[in-house]
């Protein structure tokens, strides 16, 4: 069984940190010194964050001041330059071709399901769209175009064959015919539409 935490046995860390930036006081200071006296937890972490004190004033007590020599920059420079000397190589340019390729292929990759939603959907459901469209555009052409065939070729032989009058008769149903077309397939497809 593990032994209890300060924070399970009522003691609060907050004194500890308070007691050693001296904020504690007056009765707050003697309740706390009497629990230090009897809670070895609590000793051991005052113990321990007064090392940590120590240790953080010396460490940043004793910080020293260099200066850099009057040519460094033109050192670092020079030292620049030659290290580039690698890059006019055609194995290494190749190289760095190589893995921006390899780089690049991963990003593709990992934008390609991004790609998908937001460029390839939106291309298909217009293509769609069109799709439809154009078969629609195209039925109603082909079925103008098959009824006008009918008619004309009914009217055609009425006229061949018929009397004069009836001739005449089906010529003018003829026109009144075509004429109410367009206002027919129209009413059939926005009842096609609306179904």
């Amino acid at each position: 069984m593990n032994a209890p935490t300060i924070e399970e046995q009522g003691c609060q860390l907050e004194d500890v940190a308070a007691y050693l930036d001296g904020e504690l006081g007056g009765v707050a200071l003697e309740t706390f010194e009497a629990h230090l006296s009897l809670c070895p937890d609590c000793a051991t972490e005052l113990r321990s964050q007064r090392q940590l004190l120590c240790t953080l004033d010396f460490a940043f007590g004793e910080s020293r001041s260099f200066e850099l020599p009057h040519n460094f920059t033109r050192v670092v420079a020079a030292h620049a330059e030659n290290d580039l000397s690698g890059m006019r190589k055609s194995s290494e340019r190749r190289r760095a071709v190589q893995v921006c390729a390899i780089l690049a292929l991963v990003s593709f990759a990992l934008l390609g399901a991004a790609s998908r939603t937001l460029v390839f959907d939106p291309v298909r459901s217009f293509f769609r769209g069109t799709g439809s469209l154009v078969n629609l555009l195209w039925q109603t052409v082909y079925d103008a175009g098959t009824g006008i065939a009918v008619i004309v070729r009914v009217v055609g032989r009425a006229i061949v064959f018929g009397p004069h009058g009836l001739g005449l008769f089906l010529t003018l149903a003829f026109i009144i015919s075509i004429s109410l077309l367009p206002l027919l397939i129209a009413r059939y497809h926005r009842a096609q539409i609306i179904e």
